[in-house]
């Protein structure tokens, strides 16, 4: 028989005021302009919603065999209340030593190991529900006619426990292979397993299989098959994919970890989770949606994990002997210096260099010369969604220079010059007429239609994260300046003067 459980009025309502501050810090977060505020209703938000859970569900010693004449029905257990307020101590501790000390440069990184410990945490409150469920409140007493009573898990709460610690499994290894890559510890080139396609299909279908059966038999061996499986295809999702597709997984992980937690809300009956997950996962979703189409990618592909493995074959060695154009310094100060406009094109190159700051002072001193500058932003420029706008941000950049590429592309053709900063596969004009191309079909910069492409990277022998050659190279309008984005900005800084 299914129970209801009963909430406070005030515990429901003050969810509902979290919620909110959630939505609301979505909405702020969605332009560079409002997203202090947006992350400021978020901790307001996540504030509410610990602090009600923590009021609400307060532990209380076990006082069956204890007589009332000695002692009051409910007693709080203070020793479990310490355990609780020193783990969150320890975690906030944790939290705020890893934001003050992580670079930018390292924040896809990060993000990926976060996601990691939201699905962890999402498997360990599934197994902890199916080992305690009365504990819970998920389970009914039976008494069998032979044999000692058990504890019946809900059909319902199966659902949602099987579903929860298979979404947060995947969350976790997906993401720890996600960070392996992204911090250089694994090969950023796709790995390829024989017949990975088939296996995959295989292990989800036997997850899925599982889960049905979860609600027909709660037996352990269903439960921890189901967790071992998703740990299984968490990692075979992510290991083929290449370093061009990380945004997209990054956002794709977001989205699962979000998911992840829903499923637990429901488990826990805490409708501050279900909201919180339900938005994450539903905004991650969306963005990942946005980044699969930056990047011409199919959103189910994704899904399965079968995209960016045909990356980074034959065509990863740089057309070094074809003619192409060096300048200096000098030369680019002089060119930017009597331009009208320069628009400035950010990539991982200038993250890795930590170049942001100088380019803004780049853009300060042409500014103060009478030139007009702003800043063209990709997609999919840098290591996950927004990399580039945050470290402009962090430079100090105007909100009001920083322009997406729907919002620029068009202005291009009357810029006198376009300057590449550590941006590859995003302004390759090969995206548009070479069919063989494996960024075929990708949204670009239209950089090679300014009048002067100035073109900053450390050699001619790179390519970007797709492995292809970058045809701007060899175009006649357009410098190469071979050297560190930020010793090169700097000089150009210093020719300025």
């Amino acid at each position: 028989m299914e129970h209801a459980v009963a909430v406070s009025p005030w515990v429901s309502l003050a969810y509902l005021v979290a919620g909110v501050c959630f939505i609301l810090a979505l909405r702020g977060l969605s332009s560079p302009v409002t997203s202090q505020r947006g992350n400021r209703l978020g901790m307001i938000g996540m504030a509410i919603a610990v602090v009600t859970t923590l009021v609400t569900h307060v532990p209380f010693k076990d006082m069956t065999n204890v007589p009332l004449s000695q002692a009051a029905l409910f007693q709080p257990d203070w020793v479990t209340v310490a355990e609780i307020l020193g783990a969150i101590a320890i975690g906030a501790v944790i939290g705020l030593v890893t934001a003050r000390r992580i670079a930018m440069t390292a924040m896809p990184q990060l993000v990926a190991a976060f996601h990691s410990l939201v699905g962890m945490a999402a498997v360990l409150v599934a197994a902890a529900a199916f080992l305690n469920p009365q504990a819970f409140g998920i389970a009914d007493i039976v008494i069998p006619m032979i044999g000692e009573p058990f504890a019946s898990i809900r059909q319902v709460s199966r659902i949602e426990m099987a579903l929860g610690v298979a979404i947060g499994a995947i969350t976790f290894s997906g993401s720890v292979i996600a960070f392996l890559k992204l911090n250089g510890n694994m090969s950023g080139k796709p790995i390829m397993l024989p017949g990975r396609h088939v296996i995959n299909l295989g292990l989800i279908a036997a997850i899925l299989g599982l889960i049905a059966y979860f609600v027909t038999d709660q037996s352990p061996w269903v439960f921890w098959t189901v967790t071992a499986l998703s740990f299984l295809i968490g990692f075979l999702l992510i290991i083929p994919i290449g370093g061009a597709d990380m945004p997209v997984v990054v956002s794709m992980l977001n989205s699962y970890s979000g998911w992840a937690a829903a499923a637990m809300g429901f488990t826990l009956h805490n409708s501050a989770m279900i909201i919180t997950g339900a938005l994450v996962g539903s905004s991650g979703a969306i963005l990942s949606y946005i980044m699969c189409r930056a990047m011409n990618r199919s959103f189910i592909s994704v899904i399965a994990g079968g995209f960016g493995g045909d990356s980074g074959g034959g065509a990863a060695a740089a057309a070094t002997d074809r003619p192409w154009k060096r300048g200096s310094a000098e030369d680019a100060a002089f060119l930017m210096q009597q331009a009208e406009q320069v628009i400035i094109v950010p990539g991982y190159g200038m993250a890795v260099a930590q170049a942001q700051h100088a380019l803004r002072e780049m853009g300060d001193k042409l500014k103060a010369h009478g030139v007009r500058v702003k800043y063209a932003i990709h997609p999919v420029a840098g290591r996950m969604p927004g990399h580039m706008n945050v470290l402009l941000a962090e430079a100090n950049v105007p909100y009001d220079e920083v322009f997406e590429l729907e919002d620029i592309n068009s202005e291009f053709a009357q810029t006198d010059v376009a300057f590449v900063i550590g941006a590859n596969d995003v302004t390759n004009p090969a995206a548009k007429t070479d069919k063989s191309s494996p960024i075929y079909g990708m949204p670009v910069l239209d950089v090679e239609k300014a009048k002067t492409v100035l073109f900053i990277k450390r050699s001619m022998g790179g390519v970007g994260y797709a492995g292809v050659d970058n045809e701007l190279f060899y175009r006649d309008n357009t410098m190469m300046l071979l050297a560190d984005a930020k010793k090169m900005v700097e000089e150009i800084v210093k020719s300025l003067d």
